[in-house]
């Protein structure tokens, strides 16, 4: 018997996706061909950054969203890591200020000036030092100013506050490498796939485990909350290699609600998911196709509705955020697809299809806004507070108030849970020998310049005591 859809009754039944003109694309962008699995684009309602191949370190550019069209070669980068750049994140407050993570265990954190670049930037506004291997993930919190999340390849969370610019709190649970993180709506709980096989729900704070899953015939690789359903959705591969998902409880591990394969193909599959329409999209790295299904709280749970076809494959994808979108054509997301072939972005909107021109309600429910809803030591505190909401009736025109503001920092070390992240670590591979022997040979240049500066301080205060000496005054 042939496998058929079954589709119901939904507002979203005739979702469609329209890719945008070539004129409203970004074209001849050096796409990075890294194969760490991870978007290497993000987007918010001003900027679209994208991670470029480089030919020494890491780098990113970062464009104008009505700077449309062809890129020059010479386009001003974001370079200041001396390894590849591994995940960009934009910061959901303030919409000039973005989060990179790269090779060289580094965490550091941008402010892009009005208007974009206009030359290379390689000063950091704050570098975050605390991992002792390279950094593959980093997540903001949704609900708190100033609170980030970074995974390394030493298996360790890192919670910063950027108010102080340190790390607050580890989480070291983790028996390999940390393959995905996500938040459910206030932040209060963090669910994270990992290498061994398991699906963890960890309270943040204090870093316990709540519940803890050994994924065995579904082998996770991502997984998203799915908005105030106390529901967790994973991508993964069966014992038989063929790609699928499953539903799962947040409050019980023990068995997924529901598992259902997809299709045969390699590449990764990345759910994203619209709590405001409990929309579920699922595309597949390599794939040119984009499915989607709308989540429900009773059985079936999960109910196809359509697939986006296009014959290019994507590399990975940004979203951009509501308050971002266009209203007026009845966008309910916006896809950035990165197709490295043709050093190509192309804006892809999921549109509902309705007569009317007029403001639709009923698609566009009050959304997560840009003020957060907590401060750091309020959070850290133990005080959880939903997003606040705000209204697309009249369009995203107001700009955030929020400024970013980098302490002052002296070096020193880190110390997290009795742990000083910063000791020495012997290297794994050759790639950290060298970027370890490079760090040492820039810290030797230094240290040699200062012992000159203070040979030359030396001999002018031996001056100044022989002139003293040979005074008139002293005969």
């Amino acid at each position: 018997m042939s496998w058929r859809p079954q589709y119901r009754s939904s507002k979203f039944r005739n979702v469609y996706g329209k890719v945008a003109n070539r004129e409203h694309c970004f074209d001849g962008i050096p796409i990075t061909k890294n194969v760490h699995d991870n978007h290497f684009c993000a987007v918010n309602a001003r900027f679209l950054a994208i991670v470029t191949e480089s030919a020494g370190g890491g780098s990113f550019l970062v464009i104008p969203l009505e700077q449309t069209g062809r890129i020059e070669p010479n386009y001003p980068k974001v370079c200041g890591h001396q390894g590849n750049v591994l995940d960009i994140k934009w910061n959901p407050f303030i919409d000039n200020i973005i989060a990179s993570c790269s090779e060289d265990t580094s965490v550091r954190i941008w402010e892009i000036p009005e208007g974009g670049l206009k030359r290379n930037m390689t000063e950091a506004l704050l570098e975050l030092h605390g991992h002792s291997r390279r950094v593959g993930l980093v997540e903001w919190h949704p609900t708190t100013n100033n609170i980030l999340f970074s995974a390394g390849y030493d298996y360790k969370v890192l919670i910063w506050n950027l108010d102080v610019g340190e790390p607050v709190k580890m989480i070291d649970c983790h028996s390999d490498v940390i393959l995905c993180m996500s938040f459910n709506t206030d932040g209060s709980l963090l669910t994270t796939t990992c290498k061994d096989k398991k699906l963890r729900v960890i309270e943040p704070r204090s870093g316990r485990v709540l519940q803890e899953a050994n994924c065995k015939n579904h082998r996770v690789n991502r997984v998203v909350f799915l908005g105030n359903m106390k529901r967790l959705l994973t991508t993964g591969v069966s014992r038989w290699n063929t790609r699928q998902i499953a539903l799962w409880d947040q409050e019980d591990l023990s068995m997924p609600l529901i598992e259902e394969e997809i299709d045969g193909l390699s590449g990764l599959l990345f759910p994203f998911y619209d709590a405001d329409t409990h929309m579920l999209y699922l595309a597949g790295k390599g794939d040119g196709n984009i499915r989607y299904y709308e989540i429900n709280t009773e059985k079936p749970f999960l109910s196809y509705l359509m697939e986006f076809r296009s014959p290019a494959p994507q590399k990975g994808l940004g979203v951009m955020p509501k308050h971002g979108l266009d209203v007026s054509a009845c966008e309910v997301f916006r896809f950035y697809k990165l197709v490295t072939l043709k050093g190509l972005i192309e804006p892809i909107s999921m549109i509902v299809p309705r007569r009317s021109d007029s403001y639709q309600e009923d698609i566009y429910p009050m959304t997560p806004g840009t003020e957060p809803a907590l401060t750091p030591d309020e959070w850290l505190g133990g005080i959880n507070r939903d997003p606040v909401l705000m209204s697309l009736k009249e369009g995203y025109k107001k700009s955030s108030k929020m400024v970013f503001k980098a302490p002052i920092k002296e070096k020193k070390s880190v110390v997290v849970n009795g742990i000083d992240l910063l000791e020495n670590v012997p290297p794994r591979t050759e790639n950290e020998l060298l970027r370890m022997f490079f760090r040492q040979q820039d810290e030797i240049r230094r240290l040699k310049e200062e012992l000159a500066q203070k040979d030359i301080r030396i001999r002018q205060l031996q001056l100044e005591l022989k002139n003293l000496r040979n005074s008139p005054k002293n005969c």
